[in-house]
């Protein structure tokens, strides 16, 4: 299972949604979830991005999978950073 950052910035479309159903966030969720991702949080930003989820995920597969189907609907756009746990990098850097 790798850990993935996603950093969210909303269009001016995806932020009509929002004001007038922010419910939706939820339901966005939910759709990522069937889509066999974890979010393991998620956080509104202030400054460039709007969203920051932290996602848990079987491969990069399933990450760009969920990256190109909420996008696709031009109401989201989406940078996608893997992270490597602080211990597993430190045994990295031993080698």
């Amino acid at each position: 299972m790798g850990i993935y950052l996603m950093l969210s910035k909303l269009t001016a479309e995806g932020r009509k949604v929002v004001k007038y159903r922010p419910e939706r966030i939820k339901e966005v969720n939910e759709e990522i979830e069937r889509m066999g991702v974890k979010i393991l949080s998620q956080y509104a930003l202030f400054g460039p991005y709007d969203f920051v989820n932290i996602l848990e995920a079987e491969s990069e597969e399933a990450i760009l999978k969920v990256a190109i189907k909420k996008t696709a609907g031009g109401k989201l756009e989406v940078m996608t950073l893997p992270a490597i746990p602080i211990d597993k990098f430190i045994e990295s850097m031993k080698e």
